[in-house]
């Protein structure tokens, strides 16, 4: 996993960053975004993530999270999730995704027919209140800039819920802000 972005010190909040390759669209399909959402509630539940914010958009996840080993856990997060949703693709009989998936593969991938995710996840340290509020509002407000929903809360794939009214989708670690 190839990436400038480095992990300074475990334990932090990390505002994080993956995209499917080519910004392919695969979150379109429910089943297909219920695989992120499980797979956060089980690195949450089983894998110490600390999870504070999330949302799952068409070609993209964004998290705020915290953990002991933030690389190993999302090395391990995007590699099961890859696999996931290559099994779940293959079963739906979506060839035009699997070869998308095939196509836009880097060369050097010897490793793999398919590459899901874009290498990295870009993690971007908060060290300040008002930075986190920040990112947490631009999580919350990404579906409603890009005219997905009206409100925030509207988005099933957000921690937004949960903010809002204790409750939502996946559970997440909530901050006061």
């Amino acid at each position: 996993m190839r990436t400038r972005y480095k992990i300074l010190e475990d334990n932090n909040l990390y505002f994080i960053t993956c995209t499917i390759v080519a910004w392919i669209p695969v979150f379109t399909n429910k089943k297909y975004a219920n695989i992120i959402t499980e797979a956060l509630s089980f690195y949450r539940s089983k894998e110490k993530l600390k999870l504070f914010a999330y949302v799952v958009m068409d070609n993209h996840i964004h998290l705020i999270i915290s953990s002991n080993d933030t690389v190993s856990l999302m090395k391990n997060f995007k590699s099961f999730t890859a696999s996931e949703l290559l099994k779940t693709v293959g079963a739906d009989n979506k060839d035009w995704l699997l070869n998308q998936f095939s196509y836009y593969k880097k060369r050097y991938k010897n490793e793999s027919k398919y590459q899901v995710w874009q290498e990295g996840f870009h993690p971007k340290m908060i060290t300040d209140p008002e930075i986190l509020r920040q990112k947490i509002e631009y999580i919350h407000n990404n579906p409603v800039k890009r005219g997905m929903v009206i409100k925030p809360e509207d988005w099933v794939y957000s921690s937004a819920k949960n903010y809002l009214y204790g409750d939502g989708f996946v559970e997440v670690d909530l901050i006061e802000l």
